[in-house]
């Protein structure tokens, strides 16, 4: 069919552009519809060509790379990359996907095999708590400042919007106000990316064992007065990066289940307070000692982090607490696993 597609009047700018991209596109919408018939997938829905990421994907016989020159299929020269990172050495790409974002700008990216080195495997394990005034507490007790990149650039994006609303629809100008709104997106997309892969990087550099705990984040935005803070941080992004960091480097990136107590757990003694609003930010237990919400959550994940990790999922301390006379296991019911799944109820 792509064949005849050429032929026709309609469609003969096809024909002014590498005949594999087309293929590539139409192999991408088999996958898709395939997705949809087995039920993994919505039915295929249609891109925008001026708001969504543009992209052309070349395999190895629709592009040449000789000595860091790239040049595509139906070009004479090659093309003029400012390349981020060189290549790994002695390797071939095998496909090239050339991408131009919302903002305007193009992008090349190079699919090759590469081996990550191994790093030394370290014997030390952390517990990460996930918050909003600090963006990540460790059971260190080493607190990173959430750098809130949206909240930054927030009357920058503002005044940005505002300008589409000013032009003709259709026009050149709403074409380059809403690529104004994009550029300021972009930064903010970049900067986050980049802080939340330098932060990843060091705690599965610096750990052999990195506990988190499974944020329902989808029902967390629900929340309309956290909602923007949440998004901005972006936990999600960072636990997968956590996670696909931590298989690069031989590391073992355990999950507790989002119902496990860790801010209301003393970390001391092992009671459980009845209630904890997120205003108490510091608290006194009962056996006197005095917590700080975060670092506390944090400690109690590493120790149930290390107990899946010593003694496979499910495992918990049984502890007594103090108010009920219960342990802690029978009060909660919930298990920590190494894929995040939750453990069936010790009772």
């Amino acid at each position: 069919m792509l064949t005849g597609w050429k032929k026709t009047d309609d469609l003969d700018f096809l024909s002014e552009v590498p005949s594999v991209p087309l293929q590539q596109t139409l192999r991408h919408l088999q996958g898709a519809f395939s997705n949809f018939f087995a039920g993994r997938a919505k039915y295929p829905r249609f891109k925008s060509r001026k708001t969504s990421r543009a992209t052309a994907e070349y395999t190895h016989s629709a592009f040449r790379y000789r000595n860091g020159y790239l040049t595509l299929a139906k070009m004479a020269d090659p093309l003029d990359i400012v390349w981020s990172r060189p290549l790994p050495e002695g390797s071939t790409p095998s496909t090239v996907t050339v991408m131009r974002d919302a903002a305007g700008r193009w992008f090349v990216s190079l699919s090759c095999e590469d081996v990550v080195g191994s790093d030394p495997a370290p014997n030390d394990a952390v517990g990460v708590d996930a918050g909003i005034t600090s963006l990540l507490t460790l059971s260190t007790g080493e607190k990173v400042a959430n750098p809130r990149h949206e909240r930054r650039d927030r009357s920058r994006l503002a005044k940005a919007q505002r300008e589409p609303s000013r032009k003709t629809k259709g026009g050149n100008n709403r074409e380059k106000a809403r690529r104004k709104v994009a550029r300021v997106h972009a930064r903010i997309t970049d900067r986050r990316r980049d802080f939340l892969h330098k932060l990843t990087t060091r705690l599965v550099r610096e750990n052999q064992v990195v506990v988190i705990e499974d944020l329902t984040v989808r029902n967390m935005v629900k929340n309309r007065k956290l909602a923007r803070a949440i998004s901005d941080a972006a936990w999600t992004q960072m636990r997968a990066m956590l996670e696909y960091k931590a298989e690069w480097y031989g590391r073992e990136p355990v999950t507790v289940d989002r119902f496990f107590p860790s801010s209301k757990l003393c970390s001391a003694c092992g009671s459980v307070q009845e209630k904890m609003p997120l205003s108490i930010r510091t608290w006194t237990c009962a056996c006197g000692i005095t917590h700080d919400r975060d670092v506390n959550a944090a400690i109690n994940l590493k120790a149930a982090g290390l107990a899946v990790s010593a003694c496979g999922a499910g495992v918990r301390p049984q502890r007594e607490s103090s108010r009920t006379g219960l342990s802690v296991v029978k009060q909660e019911g919930h298990g920590v696993t190494r894929d995040g799944a939750r453990a069936p109820n010790h009772r």
